[in-house]
């Protein structure tokens, strides 16, 4: 039996009529059916600005939504984001989102006057799963470009303490039959129900 475990699933995909989007409501669906309480957090939905006008020397004020999510990422025992590879990364949406709202205080804590540098990872405990789609097939990308998923598999989620992070590279999207899409969706629906 699963142990029932709170559940933040977060489309980062800006179009939820989408193969992420979809993959989301069938995570979701899992999770729900097998008593999981889930959280749903579309960032096209959200209203933040992605940009960081002056890098990290001032810190912006955080929007409403912003700091919603900081509190759904506190809440959440496992953390579920699903978002299209375009050119090798995640949608500036999303990255924007991660540069805005994973500050310190919140994510990760800088241990100052240490030799060697070191930090605390404020998020520590939680675990996660990065569903990728891509519109080729994924070990191509792998091989020709590297680890696609490295910088929110480990520079984001690793730093600030979610881990382990399972990674689901999916594609290629474009040629992709209803079957095949039925099918992922079942899976994605089990990892739901099994909360992975």
């Amino acid at each position: 039996m699963v142990n029932k475990k709170k559940i933040l699933v977060l489309l980062g995909h800006p179009d939820w009529d989408s193969m992420c989007g979809y993959l989301a409501t069938r995570y979701q669906e899992g999770a729900e059916e097998a008593g999981h309480e889930v959280r749903r957090v579309n960032i096209g939905d959200i209203q933040f600005d992605p940009i960081l006008h002056k890098g990290y020397k001032v810190i912006q004020a955080l929007e409403p939504d912003l700091i919603s999510l900081q509190k759904d990422f506190n809440w959440a025992d496992h953390i579920v984001v699903l978002y299209p590879n375009w050119w090798s990364t995640m949608p500036a949406k999303l990255k924007g989102l991660f540069d805005r709202f994973f500050l310190p205080g919140f994510a990760f804590r800088i241990n100052k006057g240490t030799i060697i540098p070191s930090w605390q990872k404020l998020l520590k405990g939680k675990t996660g799963r990065i569903i990728i789609t891509m519109d080729s097939i994924p070990i191509l990308i792998r091989i020709f470009v590297g680890d696609y998923s490295n910088e929110i598999r480990r520079g984001i989620f690793w730093y600030s303490g979610i881990w382990p992070t399972k990674v689901t590279p999916i594609g290629p999207i474009q040629t992709m039959g209803p079957e095949k899409r039925t099918a992922w969706g079942d899976k994605i629906a089990q990892f739901g129900k099994e909360a992975k």
